[in-house]
């Protein structure tokens, strides 16, 4: 239970740790206040039995009385700000973290582990710290403080129902103990099960267009129910679990209380204990009852606490890249990749590739599919680090760049296009924040999406559905196309960059980027032939390593990948754009 609360002060951080210690210590002083309750009644009830109240007792324990509601109220209210601000704050700042932490892992964590997993630690799991964990926390604190300063109390009035405060708290600890044991057993299954759910979710909407185009309605919706039903069965058994030793450890607090009250009642009946010390062990009986109640109700939490700290955890101590380089402006955008080596799940990608790609000119990487053009272009740019072999960026290696002045020199088009959840404006000055209105009209004009986005009932200020599901695919290209346009890199890497554009959108965005490629170092994944005719080299990517290279003319003399290639893909259409 204690290493629990300690890792989970830990994992606060410092500002928000020190508010949850003060809240703690607030918590003792609320004990401490609610505790004199026990004096308050102890100066009435002397008073009584006295046979003589007076107006002097009656104040003083009026006095007292309402110096224990008022300071526990005070300190109550503190501390339970504080507890707020320290939970809410610890949990906005770990979303932080670990959304700033995931930015350097490489892109093979993010094919390891899936959308759901991620997705459900900075939902469902930092939920439970956010919601869950603090009130458990406090609360749990809160118990055993009031408990073991009634225990102190208890020493000035009778050493002996100290004693079997003492001993009944132990055994109260010791059951908390088998439930702990038992809610963690629980804990990861009922963590794992919310993964899943949140899994199968997105899968499901995301996946909603083939689902329909192939019928699969039924089956994903049973995949579903099956992850709704797996998730209804852990929580139930969880309940189930918990419950029987739930009674058990209140049984124990109740039974502890009992026991206060007969050895009281016994030690008075014998004649060795007063009237008013036992009236005053039988009220600390009910608080102590209520006290390791809370305590103990909430403590089957603390698994669910510990399990989610540790999910936070593992992202956050997932080895990120190397990102401690020096802020570097190149004095060339010339690319090199020497003798580069990959492999994924043991299967060899990159089998000792070099190449050099010169500044302001264009190469184009064609070959089969599965042959590894995305991976090399992957590595050019670190978002993965290769296995071994180094690729540099104007003589130096791109590990010694800090990885944003890195990023800066790039600019992508990617295949799949993910627009983000905000207006369109936004979305195409996502590389350049502080871009004005007319710049970003200006790229989107270049782009061809200048006419669709103002005929938007918002312009440039319509917000798009997240991932652009409001917009075709083509639209979607076209904005990504002028969010480069707008950052103006000095190295473009486009990969199938007007794939899923009609044909007269297509030849205006090429003219508009074979412009953007004039003075800049690009690097083209082609699919695309004319892009292929006019690049200045030609790498044929296949098996993991270089092929061949060279122009267009000088491949095909070869008679090799290349030939075959133009062959089986090439020809025909450039016989249909030739005559266009």
């Amino acid at each position: 239970m204690l290493k629990t609360i300690q890792k989970f002060f830990a994992f606060c951080g410092e500002d928000n740790r020190r508010k949850f210690h003060a809240s703690v210590l607030l918590g003792v002083l609320q004990a401490v206040f609610q505790a004199l309750r026990i004096p308050a009644i102890a100066c009435m009830v002397r008073a009584l039995l006295s046979g003589a109240v007076t107006g002097r007792d009656i104040l003083m324990s009026f006095a007292i009385m309402l110096v224990s509601i008022a300071g526990a109220g005070i300190a109550k209210a503190k501390a339970t700000m504080l507890q707020c601000e320290a939970g809410y704050g610890t949990c906005a700042n770990k979303r932080v973290e670990i959304a700033e932490h995931m930015r350097y892992l490489p892109m093979g964590y993010f094919n390891e582990n899936s959308l759901g997993q991620i997705t459900s630690v900075t939902t469902n799991v930092m939920e439970n710290l956010e919601n869950v964990a603090t009130r458990v926390v406090m609360l749990v604190c809160e118990g055993l403080l009031t408990t073991t300063l009634i225990i102190v109390m208890l020493l000035f009035f009778d050493v002996r129902i100290a004693l079997v405060l003492t001993v009944g708290f132990a055994a109260f600890l010791l059951a908390n103990r088998f439930l702990q044991k038992a809610a963690g057993s629980m804990a990861g299954r009922k963590i794992e099960a919310d993964e899943r759910l949140v899994e199968k979710v997105l899968e499901y909407l995301q996946g909603m267009a083939e689902v329909k185009a192939y019928h699969l309605s039924g089956q994903k919706s049973r995949e579903l129910n099956d992850a709704i039903a797996a998730n209804v069965k852990v929580n139930t058994d969880m309940e189930l679990t918990l419950i029987p030793r739930m009674n058990a450890q209140n049984l124990v607090a109740k039974l502890t209380g009992v026991c206060m009250v007969a050895f009281s009642c016994a030690y008075y009946c014998a004649g060795t204990m007063d009237t008013l010390t036992a009236v005053v062990m039988v009220i600390s009986a009910f608080i102590v009852n209520a006290s390791l109640e809370t305590a103990g109700n909430y403590s089957a939490l603390l698994r669910v606490v510990d399990m989610s700290v540790d999910r936070a955890s593992e992202i956050l101590k997932t080895p990120q890249m190397d990102i401690t380089g020096e802020e570097i402006e190149p004095e060339n955008r010339d690319i090199c990749a020497n003798e580069l080596e990959f492999s994924y799940d043991k299967r060899r990608i990159l089998d000792g590739i070099t190449l050099r790609v010169p500044e302001r000119t264009t190469t184009a990487i064609v070959g089969p599919s599965g042959g590894g053009k995305t991976t090399l272009v992957n590595l050019l740019a670190r978002f993965w680090d290769a296995d071994s072999g180094e690729v540099t960026l104007g003589g130096r290696n791109v590990k010694d760049y800090d990885m944003d002045s890195l990023m800066k020199n790039y600019s992508f088009v990617f295949q799949n296009v993910y627009l983000f959840h905000d207006t369109i404006a936004n979305n195409i000055r996502f590389g350049q924040p502080e871009a004005g209105m007319d710049e970003v009209i200006a790229a989107a004009k270049k782009a061809c999406c200048h006419d669709f986005i103002s005929a938007m009932p918002g312009g440039y200020d319509t917000v798009i559905g997240e991932g652009g599901a409001s917009l075709s695919g083509g639209e979607k290209q076209r904005i990504s196309i002028a969010r480069v346009i707008l950052k103006d890199p000095k190295i473009l890497i486009l990969d199938e960059a007007t794939s899923a554009l009609d044909s007269i959108s297509e030849s205006s965005i090429q003219d508009a980027l074979e412009h953007m490629m004039q003075g800049r170092t690009s690097i083209v994944i082609a699919h695309r032939l004319t892009t292929i005719l006019k690049a200045d080299s030609i790498l044929v990517v296949k098996d993991g390593v270089i092929a061949e290279q060279g122009t267009h003319d000088e491949l095909l003399a070869k008679n090799g990948v290349y030939r075959e290639l133009y062959e089986t893909q090439f020809r025909k259409v450039i016989e249909m754009e030739t005559e266009h």
